[in-house]
């Protein structure tokens, strides 16, 4: 495929050109804000690099499309994509880090580290044992490249990993993958869910009484998309101790409005969407080396599938 001018859209478009100028690439580069994106650069562009498009724009004048980040519902979500154009995503070190992420959570409530600091701060003595992960099951939402590298880390630490996904095709490192349909018997022994799902229509608000339901009392940690989640469902089920603490890294709204309920609720953890961050330096080589293999005619390892989502 030949690709001559392409667009960079993003709030880091600055980090971004001084990674790019020195390749001294025989394309020509436009780069501005994701806000002053115009439809005159899409029509120039044979290509663009973007993540959060902040307005609908009509796709079909370019060749490719690159997410720079792992997710793809900015552009395929509730809209139609139109199908001669190529769509890829940045694929890097998001699975390391959210493992990391998930493990840093689960090892903290094994190992009572906010009851021990509340009790310092009550000058308290009082020994309690610590549990261990190799009697732990976990169940992870998604096993392609980010949840199956979670369920790697926690595997070689003795956790019981099952899996959940789209087709049940079992996968490495995990003990059992499930389909959404045949899954929910296996949730009452569970101990902690992780979601890594991407958002599609099939995937909306799955997390909801209809899973919550069968908890009893586990750990919830999202790092997928917080649109996959109904929130009224996830506090009711906090509330009623079937979700004994909420781990929440992603939001359907962001920043996640100062009135929303989650804020204040004792039981759950906020982080502001940093489980997985795509550094400058990440992004621009995987754009880069995609474009490569573009250009090349060479088989794409990060090619999203506009009908899956993913």
């Amino acid at each position: 495929m030949k690709i001559q001018n392409i667009v960079v859209a993003s709030p880091m478009y600055k980090e971004i050109q001084q990674l790019i100028d020195p390749r001294k690439l025989h394309n020509n580069f436009r780069y501005v804000h994701e806000d002053d994106l115009t439809q005159e650069d899409l029509d120039w562009a044979d290509a663009l690099a973007a993540f959060n498009l902040k307005k609908t724009f009509d796709l079909s004048q370019v060749k490719w499309v690159h997410s720079l980040g792992a997710g793809v519902d900015k552009f395929l979500f509730k809209k139609e994509w139109p199908g001669e154009v190529l769509l890829t995503r940045t694929v890097c070190s998001f699975g390391q880090r959210i493992a990391e992420y998930c493990l840093s959570y689960l090892l903290k409530d094994l190992q009572y580290h906010q009851e021990f600091q509340q009790m310092q701060e009550r000058k308290k003595w009082q020994p309690m044992t610590p549990k261990l992960l190799n009697q732990q099951k976990v169940i992870i939402y998604g096993t392609g490249e980010i949840g199956q590298k979670a369920a790697e880390v926690l595997t070689y630490l003795g956790v019981e990993v099952y899996g959940v996904s789209l087709s049940g095709k079992e996968k490495a490192f995990f003990k059992e993958v499930m389909t959404i349909e045949t899954h929910f018997s296996k949730l009452k022994e569970m101990d902690y869910l992780i979601n890594t799902l991407p958002l599609t229509e099939r995937t909306e608000h799955l997390f909801a009484t209809r899973i919550f339901g069968h908890l009893k009392g586990a750990g919830f940690i999202n790092v997928g998309r917080g649109a996959t989640v109904n929130e009224d469902a996830l506090l009711q089920a906090l509330d009623e101790e079937k979700v004994r603490f909420a781990v929440l890294d992603v939001f359907a709204k962001e920043p996640l409005p100062a009135e929303n309920k989650l804020w204040e609720h004792p039981n759950v953890s906020i982080t502001p969407h940093i489980s997985a961050v795509t550094t400058p330096e990440e992004g621009v080589d995987c754009f880069i080396e995609t474009l490569r293999n573009v250009e090349a005619g060479k088989q794409l390892t990060n090619k999203v599938d506009p009908l899956k989502g993913f």
